[in-house]
């Protein structure tokens, strides 16, 4: 399972999952409290998990492409498909106002 802390305007929007069920995005809680953005309108305000089998369209949007891509792939050796590990790998700066952060576990 990898998790990713999801911001927007620097502020901690919510956490995307992914699961072996797929992928889930919940808003936090304290972020819906004091004067919320959505993320997308695929992403309406709301308390409720969004899943899907697929990393959704908004997410996967963030990812580089084409000659970006391949660098990207090239020298952090991740493979093209893995879609949770180029959005953890490449967007923690991406262009625009969301920012994604790998939340790592201590064993």
């Amino acid at each position: 399972m990898r998790k990713a802390e999801i911001y927007l305007y620097d502020r901690l929007a919510g956490l995307l999952v992914e699961d072996e069920n797929g992928y889930t995005f919940q808003y936090n809680e304290n972020y819906l409290a004091d004067n919320p953005k959505r993320l997308s309108v695929t992403f309406p305000l709301q308390s409720e998990k969004f899943h899907d089998r697929v990393l959704f369209p908004f997410f996967d949007g963030l990812i580089p492409e084409g000659w970006l891509l391949e660098i990207a792939a090239d020298n952090w050796k991740l493979d093209p498909n893995d879609r949770m590990g180029l959005l953890l790998a490449c967007c923690r700066d991406c262009i625009g106002a969301a920012s994604v952060r790998e939340v790592k576990y201590a064993d």
